[in-house]
C-alpha cells in the first residue's frame, strides 16, 4: 500500500459486493497499541464484563509483544475459556498464553481447567 500509495482497500463480500472501506490505518492499529494499552484493555474492560457473574476470582494478566499471559483461579470453569476467546478479541492481542484454572467444588472432587488439563477431566483436590 506504501509503496503504490493507496491509502483506502476496498472490502467485498464473497459476492464481490461492495461492504466496506479499510484504511492503511485500520490495518494497522492493531500493530501500533503498546503492551501496557493492551494489558489495561483487558483488565479493565474485557475480564471484569466477562468474569462479572463468576463470583470472585484472582486473574493476573501480563503482556509481553502483543502476547497475553492469563494466571489465576476463576469460580467456574466455564469462564475460563470464555476469558480466553474474549482476550483473543482484543486489537493488538497476538497471542494468549493459558494458566487460568477453574473450580467447580459440588461432590468432593475439582474440575480443572487449564493447560495440560482436558476440560472435564477430575481429578480429586
Amino acid at each position: 500500500m506504501e509503496r503504490h500509495r493507496v491509502d483506502r482497500l476496498p472490502v467485498v463480500d464473497e459476492e464481490d459486493r461492495l461492504i466496506g472501506i479499510a484504511t492503511r490505518r485500520d490495518l494497522l492499529r492493531v500493530f501500533l497499541r503498546t503492551d501496557d494499552e493492551i494489558r489495561r484493555e483487558v483488565t479493565d474492560a474485557v475480564l471484569p464484563r466477562v468474569l462479572s457473574p463468576t463470583g470472585p476470582c484472582a486473574v493476573t494478566v501480563s503482556v509481553r509483544d502483543g502476547v497475553v499471559r492469563l494466571a489465576g483461579r476463576l469460580s467456574d470453569p466455564d469462564a475460563v475459556a470464555l476469558a480466553v476467546r474474549s482476550v483473543w478479541r482484543v486489537d493488538g492481542v497476538v497471542g494468549v498464553v493459558n494458566h487460568l484454572t477453574g473450580l467447580t467444588d459440588l461432590t468432593g472432587l475439582t474440575t480443572e481447567a487449564g493447560p495440560g488439563v482436558s476440560p472435564g477431566r477430575r481429578r480429586v483436590p
